[in-house]
């Protein structure tokens, strides 16, 4: 691991009616669009979708490094994330990220120390531990030239 911090920049890009274009570095741009729940069409990714992927890849992430870590032997790991999204206080906002996961162990393996390490690996996903993160705007509006 590289020494901290780190910093990470994807761009976003659109036009009136356009998907959202997120790009970043030696990455394969994706598109976005508002989710189905606010108006979207519900058939690309979503902001909310993406965040809710985010807390399922960096789950499946940090178990792989505790395990690797704590010498556990595994076979495979699935989950699901289910994220609740409420109005609170005048703000909507994600309330409720429930991650199921299914793990399978070979045979004879220690199935308390895994799930033991499940929860370790809930615990340091950097993901879930950044969901209360500052966050700010660097606004710049330009008018343009075309009429």
């Amino acid at each position: 691991m590289q020494s901290l911090p780190h910093h990470y920049r994807v761009a976003a890009a659109a036009t009136t009616e356009s998907a959202v274009t997120l790009s970043a570095a030696g990455l394969q741009p994706i598109a976005s669009a508002p989710p189905a729940e606010f108006g979207g069409p519900g058939d690309l990714w979503s902001p909310e979708s993406l965040l809710v992927a985010a807390v399922a890849d960096c789950f499946v992430l940090s178990f792989r490094a505790v395990a690797r870590a704590s010498r556990l032997d595994w076979i495979s790991l699935a989950c699901e994330v289910d994220a609740t999204l409420e109005r609170q206080d005048g703000m909507t906002l994600f309330t409720k990220f429930l991650t199921t996961a299914r793990l399978e162990v070979p045979a004879g393996a220690d199935a308390e120390r895994a799930r033991k390490l499940l929860t370790k690996a809930e615990q340091v996903c950097l993901i879930t531990n950044s969901l209360k993160a500052e966050c700010h705007l660097d606004a710049d509006v330009r008018t343009s030239s075309a009429a």
